[in-house]
């Protein structure tokens, strides 16, 4: 795949993503995560890495390598796909035989899998996660200042894609939690005969005083008086 037809497949995969949500959103990832496998010179795989505070999760890749990469990651606190998502914009290993900068990942990388060239792409930082595009290689030195450039080229697209799908999935949390609670508020009208406002200001008062969220509040009420059959 030449430069403008990856170009133009990465446009078509983001314009897709916004004229038809809600789409699947993970087959739309590992569109483009394929596709930077094929595209990008050097590459052999690709994925996604997103790390939380308290955990890595690998959301699309082309195989079972950077998978179990990420375990790695995930188990020693330490590695390359880490540092790029919280602390670098990118990072390129040419040999990870040679490479010390990760030396317990390091360790565990080359006696788990074949990868010896990594290339890592931020794509959003946040308080609560950030993430991370990967490129990995078998062979050393797989990636060149060419596979730099279309590199970044996938994580621009990646990191569009990935924001426009966070917004649908954010929009179509708060739709659910507006209609159940509308639903506990209507439950609660018919069992007090009291009105709109006054069923919205108890379950906030019942909310606040027990700390829990108002739409687990409404979740739990509407479970209790329609319980699944």
């Amino acid at each position: 795949m030449n430069s403008p037809g990856y170009l133009l497949r990465l446009a078509e995969i983001v314009r897709d993503l916004q004229r038809k949500l809600p789409i699947d959103g993970h087959a739309a990832l590992d569109d483009l995560v394929r596709s930077a496998a094929e595209s990008v010179p050097g590459a052999q795989y690709a994925s996604i890495t997103i790390s939380h505070r308290d955990c890595l999760e690998t959301p699309s890749a082309t195989s079972r390598h950077p998978k179990v990469l990420d375990e790695i990651q995930n188990r020693q606190a330490e590695g390359p796909c880490l540092s790029v998502a919280w602390e670098h914009h990118t990072i390129r290993i040419d040999d990870l035989e040679s490479d010390t900068r990760w030396p317990r990942y390091r360790r565990e990388a080359l006696s788990r899998t074949p990868i010896r060239s990594v290339l890592s792409f931020r794509l959003f930082a946040n308080k609560q996660k950030a993430g991370a595009f990967n490129l990995y290689a078998e062979q050393p030195r797989a990636f060149d200042d060419e596979s730099f450039e279309v590199g970044i080229s996938f994580a621009t697209h990646l990191a569009l894609a990935w924001g426009i799908l966070q917004r649908d999935k954010e929009l179509r949390s708060a739709l659910a939690s507006r209609d159940v609670i509308g639903q506990a508020k209507g439950i609660v009208i018919e069992r007090f005969g009291i009105d709109d406002i006054a069923a919205f200001e108890l379950l906030k008062q019942i909310s606040q005083e027990s700390n829990t969220p108002l739409a687990e509040i409404a979740q739990s009420l509407v479970r209790t008086a329609y319980p699944p059959r």
